[in-house]
């Protein structure tokens, strides 16, 4: 049974249909419209939502956690024990809310068809901001709008609007009933909720280890899912039915972040969201491939452990994996097992996940001071899209000495995949042309890119020479130097011309 908050109101349900998205719940069931469909994928924003969930203050009181969601791929289980909020929940007694009333004032919609969503981001930085405690500038609202499109407002007054309204930050009705909501939601998940593995739902939410092997013996065809950014694609775009799925969402032993003293243990179930402040700060060159990991409310479902088992070929983080030599953790309820994450990925979206067998969490090693981290992207948009080609380096140099080099591509093979960069510049003189010209040599043999609607052939192999290039200017000051020497005295050369 699920148990949460529509707006203040108590929902206690038994869902019939194991797919139910949370937008035609919204709009089917409670005949709240706001939300739209737009994509059905969560790429334009139209359906966007809140959800608050408790959470302890810096200063030891209970408050709320704001958090947008794309509601047409998210399930219902994930609303258990929050508040789902929507754009009508959002006026006071008739009178718009202050990010509402902004919008009007900066002219910030034409046809409306994508604003609920816009403002429903705008709501979740209006208090999110009060809780970072941290001034909201072009850059934090970029961010926070990054899921959402608009084809014809245009987005300078959207942006205005958002800076307006957090600028001019009032209470408002949220804040005034945010201690007793609060409350109520920590009483429902302290409350025994009915145990669904028990039961002939359509959903199974099981909360450990042991329920969650139960679950799975009882229903082996039941997929797992977690975010269900990416299940739900098939239920939205290919019109695919699940009679059973199991959600890891409330599973206790997947929702673990554990800095130990030689990584990062993450749990397989938590929300990128949850990772991003602690991965960043032990993997801080990661920050842009993170920031630009599809968009924030995708971030806000979307899981590391889900983004593994997907076993995409062009999944972002995957190669990130490869390049830290990191390693994947497997239980079934009975024993567990450590992968290399090199190991792991076997075929197009085949792992070495056996039945009855999940992914606990992934262990990040740290890397020593002299190595050199790089995570590169190139995809048509900057965000909320899909990488063409996603290259990581890892390189390790110790007084102009490979030490050890590690790499992972994501979008040029049928797996994320490595190359054996180690034994052919493990001892080179990093700064040397030939440690350049070797490891272009080895990149550019190893891959058979396809063609595709993202990038073609030629495009994938020359992409990965160029971005090796970046990376060998990038981590050699003194190459880097005469790099940018020449670029100088080529310019002087054409303005001469000229």
């Amino acid at each position: 049974m699920l148990r949460f908050l529509l707006n203040n109101t108590l929902i206690q349900l038994s869902p019939k249909q194991a797919d139910l998205t949370v937008l035609d719940y919204l709009r089917e069931e409670q005949h709240l419209t706001g939300a739209k469909e737009g994509c059905a994928s969560g790429d334009c924003g139209a359906c966007t939502v809140v959800l608050a969930e408790p959470i302890q203050h810096a200063d030891g009181e209970p408050t709320l956690r704001y958090r947008t969601i794309n509601s047409c791929i998210t399930f219902m289980p994930a609303l258990q024990g929050k508040q789902l909020i929507t754009v009508e929940h959002l006026p006071d007694n008739g009178v718009l809310h202050p990010v509402q009333q902004s919008l009007v004032e900066h002219h910030g919609s034409q046809c409306g068809f994508c604003t609920p969503g816009f403002i429903m981001s705008m709501f979740a930085l209006y208090h999110q901001n009060e809780k970072a405690n941290s001034p909201v500038d072009r850059n934090a609202v970029s961010h926070a709008l990054s899921g959402n499109l608009c084809r014809c407002t245009g987005y300078r007054p959207i942006i205005d609007a958002t800076l307006h309204a957090c600028a001019n930050k009032k209470a408002d009705h949220f804040d005034a009933s945010e201690a007793a909501v609060s409350r109520q939601l920590s009483d429902l998940r302290l409350s025994s909720a009915v145990d669904t593995t028990q039961q002939n739902l359509p959903i199974s939410m099981p909360k450990s280890r042991i329920e969650l092997a139960h679950s799975i013996a009882r229903f082996p065809e039941a997929a797992l899912f977690a975010g269900s950014t990416d299940l739900a694609l098939q239920v939205t775009q290919q019109l695919k039915h699940f009679r059973h799925l199991i959600a890891l969402s409330q599973v206790a032993e997947l929702n673990q972040l554990e800095v130990r003293d030689k990584g990062l243990w993450i749990g397989a179930a938590l929300p990128l969201s949850d990772i991003e402040a602690t991965l960043l700060q032990h993997f801080p060159s990661l920050e842009e491939l993170i920031t630009r990991f599809a968009s924030r409310p995708i971030r806000n479902q979307a899981t590391l452990g889900g983004n593994v088992a997907n076993a995409s070929p062009i999944g972002d983080l995957p190669p990130v994996l490869l390049a830290l030599n990191a390693n994947i953790h497997l239980d079934n309820g009975q024993t567990r097992q450590a992968l290399a994450a090199r190991e792991f990925f076997i075929d197009y979206r085949k792992t070495q996940l056996q039945a009855g067998e999940w992914i606990e969490a992934i262990y990040l090693p740290f890397i020593d001071a002299p190595s050199q981290l790089r995570a590169y992207k190139i995809s048509k948009r900057i965000e909320d899209d899909i990488s063409a080609v996603c290259a990581v380096f890892n390189i390790t140099v110790d007084n102009d000495t490979v030490v050890s080099a590690l790499c992972g591509f994501g979008g040029v093979a049928a797996t994320p995949v490595s190359v054996d960069l180690n034994s052919h510049l493990q001892g080179k003189r990093w700064s040397a042309t030939s440690a350049f010209e070797c490891g272009a040599k080895l990149i550019g043999e190893a891959f058979n890119p396809i063609d595709d609607v993202r990038a073609s052939k030629a495009y994938r192999q020359q992409m990965l020479q160029n971005l090796w290039r970046r990376y060998w200017l990038e981590t050699n000051r003194q190459q880097q130097q005469i790099a940018t020497r020449l670029v100088q005295v080529n310019l002087h050369a054409k303005q001469v011309e000229l």
